[in-house]
């Protein structure tokens, strides 16, 4: 299989990294994640020029109709340069427009749903997918959340946690249960009844815990098709966290490289000394292999056949966590006490790795899921 990127994906990728790296550097960074908001108002009205926001979007809503590989394309460069903008978050909230949206029943939600993806693809507004309840865990399909319809409207009552930009988000998209199955509801910031408790992750990222009291929200699609239009969210999501985590894996790996050529040990940089140069080696292997499935699961993201989906998604996501765990370990073994200071990015890298393999399940969840699929049970030894 080819997965060499089109001229106009890597056009892409290289115009968005040349605004990286002259507008987004570490210190810049760093200044974002200890400001109050978290996130950067200029850079997210520049990502919406760039067109990163209108990317995901359908071209009935303004946008491209960015494949998961265009989206790949991104999430990579985004990786590399540590960006803690709500990218993912309404990336992932536009998907969930998208895939449960189009099975609404009435015209008002079509109109609502498209009004919506407008404003994203402009970025007018961002959202995000609540996926997770406080006892849950991994499980997407452990809620508690309940939806009570009343007459045309539903009103909702049930905490989320962990919610990754969620008090940013102007919109959220919330998994309850109606009439003991799920559905997914769409609802406002600034509906009555709501809590946020927004805070700042080990990473630098934002995340916030979300409290519904009989909040207003409206119904996203049909009733049955929650749970199966859920779990599919996820596996985007995931999709494009492994692509982030491929571009953070590259560049952990280059400053680490960079980093051993500088110290000094024995009259001499320690990236002459053979072990250590067959010990980057391996973290170079560990990274390739996390990228050559990820890039697999972004094609597989759109089988018809969801348990092929599911098969390459959770065998990504497996190989992603053990790369970050022993890439990011070693880098920090090999920078030595700098390794671990918030100085230096390659603490960050490292501490970003270490979130993204445990968001929407870590590499025992899905090995897990990996292993109970029919396909796993039946193959030959």
């Amino acid at each position: 299989m080819d997965f060499t990127f089109t001229d106009e994906q890597q056009q892409f990728a290289d115009a968005l990294r040349r605004y990286l790296d002259k507008s987004y550097g570490f210190e810049a960074r760093q200044a974002i994640v200890y400001s109050d908001a978290g996130v950067s108002a200029t850079h997210w009205a520049a990502f919406a020029e760039l067109g990163l926001t209108a990317l995901p979007v359908p071209e009935e809503q303004g946008g491209f109709n960015g494949s998961p590989i265009d989206m790949l394309v991104v999430m990579q460069e985004l990786g590399r340069a540590l960006v803690v903008e709500p990218y993912w978050a309404t990336a992932v909230g536009i998907e969930a427009l998208r895939i449960a949206g189009a099975a609404g029943t009435t015209d008002s939600g079509h109109a609502e749903d498209a009004a919506l993806l407008e404003r994203a693809a402009q970025g007018e507004i961002k959202l995000a997918v609540a996926f997770h309840e406080p006892h849950a865990r991994y499980d997407l399909f452990s809620v508690e959340t309940t939806a009570t319809q009343q007459g045309e409207h539903y009103a909702l009552s049930g905490k989320k946690s962990v919610v990754l930009h969620g008090a940013q988000a102007d919109h959220w998209i919330v998994p309850a249960r109606l009439n003991g199955e799920i559905a997914l509801f769409i609802v406002a910031r600034d509906a009555a009844g709501t809590q946020v408790t927004d805070y700042r992750t080990i990473d630098g990222q934002r995340a916030a815990s979300l409290s519904f009291d009989a909040t207003a929200a409206r119904l996203l699609g049909g009733q049955h098709a929650g749970a199966a239009a859920l779990e599919q969210i996820a596996d985007y999501g995931t999709v494009l966290l492994c692509a982030e985590a491929v571009g953070a894996l590259d560049a952990l790996n280059r400053a680490t490289a960079e980093y051993t050529k500088t110290r000094q040990q024995f009259g001499q940089p320690i990236a002459r000394f053979q072990a250590l140069q067959h010990r980057m080696v391996e973290m170079l292997i560990h990274a390739e292999q996390a990228r050559s499935l990820t890039y697999l699961a972004a094609v597989r993201y759109a089988s018809a056949n969801a348990d092929e989906r599911r098969h390459a998604v959770s065998a990504a996501k497996v190989r992603v966590g053990q790369a970050a765990r022993f890439v990011g370990q070693q880098a920090v073994q090999l920078h030595g006490g700098m390794g671990v200071t918030n100085e230096v990015a390659a603490a960050h890298l490292f501490k970003r790795l270490a979130i993204i393999e445990t968001t929407l399940g870590d590499v025992d969840h899905h090995l897990e899921r990996f292993a109970a699929l029919p396909a796993f049970a039946t193959a030959e030894v």
